[in-house]
């Protein structure tokens, strides 16, 4: 009790910091973060084509001259939604999953099913796959988002791909399988479950997909 005692005491005679007052920088990142933040709500659920910039606006409570500063037109503020969502899936989806070099590689790639699994779970299936939901929209429509909406897949097979490589290498997986096709089939796998999930609201549809993708993986196991 003494040393919590002290703690508190502590606290009380530290002299008061005033808060520092933001600097133009840091309050327009913040403007264009909410911005950002309203539009990805609005379009992961109802799409870019039905989202207006007057939607935009509404939601993010930013000016039509403010969000001009920041974006030209409504397709640059597409595409910075879609490099918004490349940085995110790669800092806090797929870097942080397959982060240990050392780590079972099946097991990362297991929990990395998991965790998208628990997240439509969490979400009772509602808005599906942001990168999903955008690349079955536009991918027809307009060229350049589907470029970067390709690049996007690109980066999430290479992830898996290169786990099991390290799995082929430690052992683990049979050396003769094609790394980059199996990851290639664990991506679509994954995203046709998410989609099947969105359509049907059953989130049992995308568990019976998840436990099938990791029977399939299963195959792989190298039993010399």
């Amino acid at each position: 009790m003494a040393s919590e005692s002290a703690v508190v005491t502590e606290t009380k005679t530290q002299p008061e910091t005033k808060s520092q007052p933001e600097t133009k920088s840091q309050k327009g990142a913040a403007t264009r973060d909410q911005i950002l933040n309203a539009a990805s709500r609005l379009i992961h659920v109802q799409g870019y084509q039905s989202t207006s910039l007057d939607d935009v606006l509404r939601e993010s409570g930013v000016g039509k001259g403010n969000f001009y500063y920041y974006f030209k037109s409504k397709e640059d503020l597409g595409y910075a939604i879609i490099d918004r969502i490349r940085r995110a899936f790669v800092e806090k989806g797929l870097g942080p999953a397959f982060a240990d070099a050392d780590a079972d590689p099946v097991g990362q790639l297991h929990a990395f099913f998991d965790r998208v699994l628990d997240s439509q779970r969490q979400r009772n299936c509602v808005g599906g796959c942001a990168m999903g939901n955008l690349a079955s929209e536009l991918s027809d429509v307009h060229e350049g988002f589907r470029r970067q909406l390709a690049g996007i897949f690109d980066v999430y097979r290479d992830h898996l791909a290169e786990a099991i490589r390290r799995g082929q290498g430690s052992g683990r997986l049979c050396p003769d399988a094609d790394a980059a096709r199996v990851a290639q089939f664990l991506v679509g796998g994954l995203e046709g479950a998410i989609l099947l999930g969105k359509v049907t609201r059953d989130i049992t549809v995308i568990e019976r997909c998840v436990e099938e993708l990791k029977a399939h993986l299963a195959l792989y196991r190298n039993r010399a």
